[in-house]
């Protein structure tokens, strides 16, 4: 009998390092995630945003963007965004976003979700606040912005 309980010890130490081990395993992997959809985020919007890269811009969206705003309503067309960044751009007063907080999760093997806060300044002025939703597909190694929810839009208050 007291070999049979040393060996269930045992067994149930085994199983405690290889659920550690997936532990650690499952933290790294979201940390990598998370990694990689700030950097998106930032290239998103302090790249093609802020200084107006319309070539990465049209890199990052999806050809089939789903862009839902509380504002404007739904725009299907990546041509479409890619026309309103371009409109932006080219007015005299400089709009800019910066990203307040967020969180990000995983979508199963798709890809992540990110949900944020972000503040809109005009020539560097804050003017208004906003919350999204971001929807990222995993393709290959690349990410794409696959839907946008953009959402509770007012006006900054300090």
């Amino acid at each position: 009998m007291p070999k049979m309980i040393n060996i269930l010890v045992l067994f149930m130490l085994f199983l405690k390092r290889e659920t550690i081990a997936q532990t650690n395993s499952e933290v790294l992997k979201m940390d990598l995630l998370k990694s990689e959809i700030i950097k998106m985020d930032s290239l998103l919007f302090d790249v093609a945003f802020n200084q107006c890269d319309a070539a990465l811009f049209k890199k990052i969206i999806s050809e089939d963007i789903e862009f839902y705003d509380d504002r404007s309503g739904l725009n299907i067309s990546q041509a479409n965004e890619i026309k309103s960044l371009i409109s932006k751009c080219e007015r005299q007063e400089k709009l800019t976003r910066k990203l307040n907080s967020c969180t990000i999760d995983k979508l199963g093997d798709f890809g992540a979700v990110q949900l944020g806060e972000h503040t809109f300044y005009v020539n560097d002025v804050p003017k208004g606040t906003g919350k999204f939703v971001h929807i990222w597909e995993r393709k290959g190694n690349e990410w794409k912005l696959k839907r946008i929810v953009s959402y509770e839009h007012r006006p900054y208050k300090k």
